[in-house]
């Protein structure tokens, strides 16, 4: 990381400790208000609104298709350079979740103008449009607003071949669920804002949320990947429930198989969690079993709300050699559950075999 700022770009977010995603319980009140809205799209609107996928697709036609999707939030880390970085990994992600390659994005931004120096918000942009570059991602322009609040994201374009799309609804019976990224960014940035994160824990939580997903998307794809999704502000276990709902099954998630970041149970343990964290597991009580037996730390981590996660993706047995693949870029992307049929949207957690 770069030297850090003097302004404390994480006490100026309301947020604690994650990317002020609107809750779930918020989210699902609104698209029920949406309900039928979009319906009557064009044919080759392959995935819309009222799919709820964590992009839209239309088809373009030679085999091809568009994605677009966009993102952006408060300040979770106080280094501007890198919150860019983080912010820009983040809405690339979609693009990959939904089995696509990034393109072109726009830069999305709202800052005090009267309140925070102009060339904070430029290193802003340096540290996305370096992180896009990587992606293959030309950063083309974009629109800002003045706020007291800075926010920043990506609106992003990627493109995807229609025939090999990977989707939320699209989880099989005995598919294994697989983790690429470990869990705990809500915690540790929740313990910076405090002063309570170790350099070197906050240095890990960096080097995840600006890993980018390209690999383990491509790998997946080629394995014939159907779903997947990225675990970001509703957690792995929201994330998950949408995948289940959507495709009408349940799942088993073994708590001791799912990989979390250097001191993140710690953290959690001396109370370090976000308020988006807590709001999904009041939404998820209805939803999620955990047994006596998961550690209450462990069970936190599994609501946390991420920035910039790994993907969640919907294995068939017989491409579990994928797993070996995708560790190879990420030695803890982990086997951590199975869809089985049950209550559409059911998740049961336990600890060990």
């Amino acid at each position: 990381m770069r030297e850090n700022t003097t302004v404390r770009l994480t006490t100026l977010s309301p947020g604690a400790g994650c990317a002020c995603k609107l809750p779930q319980a918020s989210l699902e009140t609104l698209m029920t208000s949406l309900n039928g809205f979009g319906a009557q799209a064009a044919d080759d609107l392959l995935v819309g609104l009222p799919e709820g996928d964590d992009a839209a697709v239309l088809r373009l036609g030679d085999g091809q298709a568009l994605i677009l999707t966009t993102d952006f939030f408060t300040p979770v880390l106080d280094d501007p350079y890198d919150w860019g970085r983080v912010a820009a990994a983040n809405a690339l992600s979609d693009v990959y979740a939904m089995g696509g390659r990034p393109v072109a994005a726009l830069n999305l931004a709202a800052w005090p103008g009267d309140g925070l120096p102009l060339d904070l918000l430029a290193d802003v942009m340096r540290g996305a449009a370096t992180k896009a570059a990587e992606g293959g991602c030309a950063v083309v322009g974009g629109h800002t607003i003045a706020d007291p609040v800075p926010k920043y994201g990506m609106a992003v374009i990627g493109l995807a071949d229609p025939d090999h799309l990977m989707t939320i609804d699209k989880v099989r019976p005995g598919d294994l669920l697989v983790l690429t990224k470990p869990l705990g960014t809500g915690v540790i940035v929740t313990a910076l804002k405090q002063d309570a994160a170790d350099p070197a824990t906050l240095a890990e939580a960096v080097a995840s949320m600006t890993t980018l997903n390209a690999n383990a998307a491509r790998a997946a794809v080629a394995a014939g990947v159907l779903a997947a999704t990225d675990v970001t502000g509703f957690g792995l276990l929201g994330h998950l429930r949408r995948m289940l709902s959507a495709s009408g099954l349940a799942a088993t998630v073994d708590a001791d198989r799912v990989p979390l970041l250097p001191d993140a149970r710690e953290l959690a343990a001396k109370g370090f969690v976000p308020g988006g964290t807590k709001a999904n597991m009041s939404f998820l009580a209805d939803w999620v079993d955990v047994a006596v037996s998961v550690d209450e730390e462990v069970a936190i981590l599994l609501h946390d709300a991420q920035t910039s996660g790994g993907l969640l993706l919907a294995v068939p047995p017989s491409a579990a050699g994928l797993v070996d693949r995708l560790r190879e870029h990420d030695r803890s992307t982990a086997v951590i559950g199975q869809a089985v049929a049950g209550r559409p949207g059911h998740i049961s957690v336990h600890a060990g075999a």
